[in-house]
């Protein structure tokens, strides 16, 4: 299921929560789907009970996940008709200093354009056009 990469500077969370992630949008999660529990996905992965915790906390917050008591955690069925715009704008940030980055390092337009669609195809996303 999920993969964490213990070699990475990136929170255990936050791998936790882009991994999950990645599974709905590739299909491999969907709307239903019940996930380990947190002590059985800290026993798998080798991780302290309480990061799990707190990345399905957060994946409740963000509304991608729903906890039912006493049935366990599961995909929540996505309202895509709602958006976070707040989060959308804390997106919009990252790519802007992505893409200054880049250009401090003098990636191409069409570098970047491959990497987007390289990406696309990589997490299951459709383009929309």
């Amino acid at each position: 299921m999920v993969s964490i990469n213990k070699t990475s500077s990136k929170p255990y969370y936050e791998q936790l929560m882009l991994s999950i992630k990645q599974e709905i949008l590739q299909g491999v999660l969907v709307a239903g789907d019940k996930l380990p529990s947190v002590r059985e996905l800290a026993r798998d992965l080798m991780m302290n009970p309480n990061t799990i915790s707190k990345a399905y906390k957060l994946l409740e917050n963000e509304q991608v996940l729903i906890t039912v008591k006493g049935k366990g955690t599961f995909v929540k069925k996505s309202d895509s008709t709602q958006r976070d715009d707040f989060r959308i704008q804390m997106l919009k940030g990252k790519l802007k200093d992505l893409f200054i980055e880049a250009g401090h390092l003098q990636v191409t337009h069409e570098e970047l354009v491959e990497w987007i669609q390289e990406s696309e195809e990589m997490w299951g996303m459709k383009n929309e056009d």
